[in-house]
């Protein structure tokens, strides 16, 4: 005998929708109706913008001429300082040259200097669409440790053949330019060719600027302060150039790309950058710098991120969370929860309404705090002269409802775990000390590394990195790390991980709820 499914009558579905829609709206009257929760609320809109405004109201910065990053292609924040020697090039063309060495210095900042390439200092060629800093350029080159790359475009990066140059380990590099289309090659002895890389500039001028480039990011030095990092220069050592296509009859011209050394790095008290011509056409480059997206950290300098203005996020999660966990456990305290049940027979309705108003209001706390906060801090902070790492209109919604949502999450956490515990203060600190407080350790640095980055895997804080907006490159030396604005997860991975501790604590607190008496 086979059991059917009766499927409930639409008029049964219609009821219990109006019945949970009757149950929504007492609870969003309960929540309202009472002043201390409403004004609770209220100031944790404003302590998220007050302590977010002035964690980030630092006195003046450079000056008005340094607040902004040059952009890239992409509108990303970039480094662009290299030495350059170069000439002109029309339409198609080839640039192959024999890369003899790639030696560096490093100031310690003790007085004396050390002598090695940084593993990110990169020599070699380079077509640039115009000496202006965030101009498409495509670039094959040798590195200090890394081998040799291809990059192009300040964001992408290609490995080639591994391996450290030497006068007795020599590379020949060669690029060849056809249209918006550049190939990049390596060789080890002129003649047999791996091909390294393509890229594709879009849209790319039929006059450009190309030769040789040197460049070196500042050297990371650890003491027992923490990580530093100091000055640093590379030298490349090149052969004489070999060029077929339309390049320009005139001498080689050399010039500082950027004015400076970039954010990413500077010259050291002895040595600055330029070129010299050997006898036999080569050339000696030595340049300091980055040709590479901006990270955030010590590298980036004097500048906030948007995640910064956002710092008083966790001030008001605390009032949230508590909140959120009184909007149950008062009904316990009281003993008004049986007569909210006994007016909805089914139990997780009252749970879900209560779920959806805490959450919904949290949520539109957040987004508010973040829609106000974020544009003023981004406008104070530029006319104090610091730089604002830039972001697309994309990110910067992702973080405002981000943030929403983070709050909603920690609402919907409180209440649950309120409703689990039936016990206030128990629940709040429990709520606070899961959420907040590992944040605020891992962030701090007064943690090792790894253990912050465990907090923030593992925990519920892991819902902050829906606020990260500072990038990670493989490329790019700095100090990925929690207590300089990097997340070990994704911001939606991080927020899953908050909204999966939300949902756990709610399913049981909904179980709890039907197998006990209130």
């Amino acid at each position: 005998m086979t059991a059917t499914l009766t499927p409930r009558p639409p008029a049964t579905r219609r009821a219990e929708q109006n019945g949970f829609l009757r149950t929504l709206h007492a609870e969003w009257t309960k929540f309202r109706t009472v002043r201390g929760w409403v004004l609770a609320m209220a100031g944790a809109l404003l302590v998220t913008i007050v302590v977010g405004l002035l964690g980030t109201a630092a006195p003046g910065g450079r000056g008005a001429d340094s607040a902004s990053y040059p952009k890239g292609p992409g509108g990303e924040a970039v480094n662009d300082s290299f030495y350059f020697v170069h000439k002109t090039l029309t339409d198609d063309g080839t640039l192959t040259v024999p890369l003899r060495s790639l030696t560096g210095v490093a100031d310690t900042g003790t007085g004396k200097t050390a002598q090695g390439a940084q593993p990110w200092a990169k020599a070699g060629i380079i077509v640039k669409e115009s000496l202006t800093q965030g101009a498409p350029y495509a670039a094959v080159m040798a590195t200090g440790g890394h081998g040799v790359r291809m990059q192009y475009d300040y964001t992408h990066d290609t490995a080639g053949p591994s391996g450290n140059v030497s006068r007795e380990s020599p590379r020949w590099l060669r690029l060849v330019r056809s249209g918006d289309s550049l190939i990049g090659y390596a060789s080890t002895d002129g003649s047999h060719w791996t091909k390294v890389g393509h890229a594709k500039l879009p849209g790319l001028a039929r006059t450009v600027q190309a030769g040789l480039f040197a460049t070196s990011p500042e050297a990371k030095q650890e003491t027992a302060a923490g990580t530093g990092f100091s000055p640093a220069v590379a030298t490349g050592t090149f052969g004489r150039p070999g060029l077929t296509g339309g390049w320009s009859r005139s001498a080689w011209s050399g010039t500082q790309v950027g004015g400076d050394a970039g954010t990413s790095g500077s010259y050291t008290n002895t040595t600055k950058g330029g070129f010299t011509q050997t006898d036999g056409g080569g050339f000696t480059v030595t340049g300091a710098g980055d040709i590479a997206p901006v990270v955030g950290g010590p590298v980036m300098g004097v500048g906030f991120s948007v995640e910064n203005f956002l710092v008083g996020t966790f001030a008001g999660l605390i009032v949230v969370i508590a909140v959120g966990t009184v909007f149950i456990t008062g009904e316990y305290r009281r003993g008004l929860l049986r007569t909210t049940m006994a007016a909805t027979p089914l139990r997780g309705w009252v749970l879900g309404a209560k779920a959806l108003v805490a959450g919904g209001v949290a949520f539109a706390i957040g987004l508010v705090a973040a829609a106000i906060t974020i544009p003023i801090g981004e406008r104070s902070a530029r006319g104090r002269g610091f730089h604002v790492f830039p972001v697309t209109s994309a990110t910067e919604v992702r973080v405002m409802v981000g943030t929403g949502l983070l709050c909603a999450a920690a609402a919907v956490l409180a209440l649950g775990v309120g409703a689990l515990l039936r016990r206030g203060g128990t629940a709040v600190a429990l709520v606070i000390a899961s959420i907040v407080l590992p944040f605020l350790l891992a962030t701090s640095g007064v943690l090792p590394p790894g253990v912050s980055a465990w907090l923030l895997r593992v925990t519920p804080a892991a819902g902050f990195a829906i606020q990260q907006t500072l990038p990670q490159y493989a490329q790019v030396l700095s100090v990925y790390e929690p207590s300089t604005g990097y997340y070990p997860l994704a911001p939606w991975t991080g927020l899953a991980v908050l909204c999966g501790y939300a949902a756990l604590a709610f399913g049981l607190a909904v179980v709890r709820l039907r197998g006990r008496d209130v």
